[in-house]
């Protein structure tokens, strides 16, 4: 389980990434676009994920990362489960999530190979 608090504080740990109302749910931004979203009554994120990216990771566990089950989901919106996702998860998902969002040189820093989770 990850807690609403450590959640907040992985997304907040990119550069220049800001928190922001989003609706009735608080956004993580980077240049002003979304990358992730948290629910916290519904214990959920949802993050941006290219639909190849959200592929590997949905593969895993629906319990636990499932496509956003709507028209966004085909477009690689996708939530993940802070009562079952692991940190180590989490922080993957956000990582990809932000490299997706933010640009190119702020990206460089934290790209990971999905190859490798």
């Amino acid at each position: 389980m990850v807690t609403a608090i450590t959640a907040r504080k992985l997304a907040l740990a990119f550069d220049e990434t800001e928190e922001a109302p989003h609706h009735e749910v608080t956004s993580f931004r980077v240049k002003k676009k979304v990358f992730a979203t948290m629910n916290e009554k519904e214990h959920r994120m949802t993050v941006r994920l290219t639909p190849l990216d959200q592929n590997v990771f949905c593969s895993f566990d629906e319990n636990v990362v499932y496509p956003v089950p709507n028209g966004w989901g085909k477009h690689g919106w996708t939530h993940a489960n802070l009562k079952t996702i692991r940190k180590e998860m989490l922080q993957d998902l956000l990582t990809v999530a932000y490299c997706t969002t933010a640009p190119k040189k702020l990206a460089e820093k934290y790209e990971i190979d999905l190859d490798d989770i």
